[in-house]
């Protein structure tokens, strides 16, 4: 677990300049371009992967919000073999933005009626 928890915190790190700079087309190019890679025979759960991340987002020095954790989240599901699409979606009122990560079509990093509160913007 210690491993994914460093790849995680570094795939933190390597975000954070898109996150920081306001660079959303960066960030969305970067995760679009991200391609799921041929499973290993010993790859780490979709839950596994989700738990390294949030471990890794605990100590992380700064906080990170959704579009960062869910970015992070697709591209390691999607490096070790795990086909997952990142979902950008708000509402109306109040107005709020949120981000979140799907597997086959089921929410994996975040409340499973997330869905139903928002209106999707975006799937890469």
């Amino acid at each position: 677990m210690t491993g994914l928890v460093l790849s995680a915190y570094a795939e933190l790190l390597r975000f954070d300049r898109f996150i920081s700079h306001g660079d959303f087309v960066g960030l969305h190019q970067k995760v679009r371009g991200t391609h799921v890679q041929p499973r290993r025979e010993f790859a780490p759960s979709c839950d596994e992967l989700c738990r390294a991340v949030d471990i890794a987002c605990i100590w992380y020095w700064k906080r990170v919000l959704c579009l960062h954790r869910s970015s992070v989240v697709t591209c390691l599901l999607r490096r070790h073999g795990t086909n997952a699409e990142l979902v950008i979606a708000s509402r109306r009122l109040p107005f709020q933005a949120h981000a979140w990560v799907e597997v086959d079509g089921r929410v994996v990093n975040d409340r499973p009626d997330v869905r139903e509160a928002y209106s999707v913007l975006e799937r890469c």
